[in-house]
């Protein structure tokens, strides 16, 4: 079984996470999906879940960093991360440029993965959406700024999704090919 666990904030990394899962429905595998404080990695670990399919963590970033209880969650649960195997998808808004949308390239998630020193078995980097009509006020007075300083829109009725859908369709499979080599190695 597949297992995709997500961190969002306004939804668009949920909406990632669903179309990963259908994806992998469609190739055959049972998926569970859940947001990350549902999951819990102790019962997984023990479970039989993690032989049968891919592990895939999903978070969204929002000014610079992933939510705090992301990163210490990952540090927490980091030698089990690496022991399953597991992937790693992060989306932000830097990455809707093409310099900015892989791993290596992504300062967010290069920054991240330094910080909790944890090294995915796949990582994905994805440009999300920026939706101005959803913000509060703090929020988008904050985001029009930094889209500014960044040469992005500022325009506060915008509403664009810049993700890649076919890079997400490729991690999606390149999550399964992993899965099945690591557990034909178990």
């Amino acid at each position: 079984m597949a297992t995709i666990v997500y961190a969002s904030v306004d939804g668009h990394t949920r909406k990632i996470a669903e179309t990963i899962a259908g994806q992998l429905r469609e190739a055959g595998a049972q998926v569970s999906l859940l947001p990350l404080a549902d999951f819990d990695i102790e019962a997984f670990s023990r479970s039989g879940s993690r032989v049968s399919g891919p592990l895939i963590i999903g978070a969204s970033i929002r000014y610079g960093v992933h939510c705090h209880k992301f990163d210490n969650w990952v540090i927490q649960h980091r030698a089990q991360l690496q022991s399953l195997g597991a992937v790693f998808f992060s989306v932000n808004l830097v990455a809707r440029k093409a310099q900015k949308c892989s791993p290596d390239t992504n300062p967010y998630t290069r920054k991240f993965l330094q910080k909790t020193g944890w090294k995915p078995a796949l990582a994905a980097v994805f440009a999300g959406r920026l939706n101005y009509p959803v913000y509060g006020f703090w929020d988008k007075l904050m985001i029009r700024f930094i889209m500014w300083m960044t040469g992005g829109p500022t325009d506060p009725a915008m509403d664009i999704e810049y993700t890649d859908w076919s890079a997400v369709a490729k991690f999606a499979d390149a999550s399964l090919a992993i899965s099945a080599n690591t557990s034909s190695i178990r």
